[in-house]
């Protein structure tokens, strides 16, 4: 007795053509959002994932991953500007759930509570939000270490009292250990401009092609289309 098997695939010109395009098109978007993001504080880099049948499945074959490389660090005059020069995140509990970001931006409200920029609170390590047990009466009070741990300075008793540690988390939300944070620093995008510039140029080139064979088999197909209707 004998088995045959095995996988057949046909594929229309026109269709795999108009596919990688699409492909080529998403690809493009992500670059072109790397390039919007370069001056954003916070923003990190996106990378496009080809997967192995992306020419046979289109744009549900292409994927994307984040590049968590620390971005440029600047010197900014608010001391609640804080950064983080290693890998990790801040902990912001918003309406939708607890959101991950590099954007250390932060102020204080009349309580005392730490906010980011939308009024947000910051998440402690414990998962509570920061409140400092004195209101200081100027943000230069408030005195954070690398290890991610808040003081502020009680004028009362001129000494320095504890308010938490800034809950710093990887991408997994597993607490990262040396976070080496820096106070009155902001961390700028992790894009570099002229790489995506660069990147670009070999995605235009295969749409181009793609483009090309399109045209070519449309015309084709123009072609076969009017001599049928002459013979006919």
């Amino acid at each position: 007795m004998q088995i045959n098997g095995g996988v057949k695939f046909c594929e229309q010109g026109m269709k795999a053509s108009i596919r990688a395009m699409h492909v080529q098109s998403e690809i493009i978007g992500m670059i072109n959002e790397n390039i919007a993001g370069f001056d954003k504080i916070g923003f990190q880099r996106k990378q496009p994932i080809v997967s192995s049948f992306t020419e046979y499945i289109g744009v549900h074959g292409l994927s994307r991953t984040v590049d968590d490389q620390p971005g440029r660090i600047m010197v900014s005059k608010n001391p609640l500007d804080i950064t983080m020069a290693n890998r990790g995140y801040f902990q912001i509990e918003t309406p939708n759930g607890v959101k991950l970001t590099r954007d250390g931006r932060f102020k204080l409200d009349k309580a005392g509570n730490l906010l980011d920029l939308e009024d947000n609170h910051v998440l402690s390590d414990a998962g509570m939000p920061i409140k400092l047990p004195v209101v200081p009466e100027d943000v230069s009070q408030v005195v954070v270490n690398t290890k991610g741990k808040i003081s502020v300075f009680d004028s009362k008793t001129s000494q320095l009292v504890d308010a938490g540690f800034l809950g710093i988390v990887d991408s997994n939300g597993v607490a990262v250990i040396n976070p080496d944070v820096k106070q009155g620093y902001n961390e700028h995008s992790n894009v570099v401009i002229q790489n995506e510039f660069l990147a670009v140029k070999p995605v235009v080139r295969t749409f181009e092609a793609n483009r090309q064979l399109f045209l070519i088999e449309s015309s084709n197909l123009q072609k076969v289309i009017s001599q049928l209707g002459s013979v006919s």
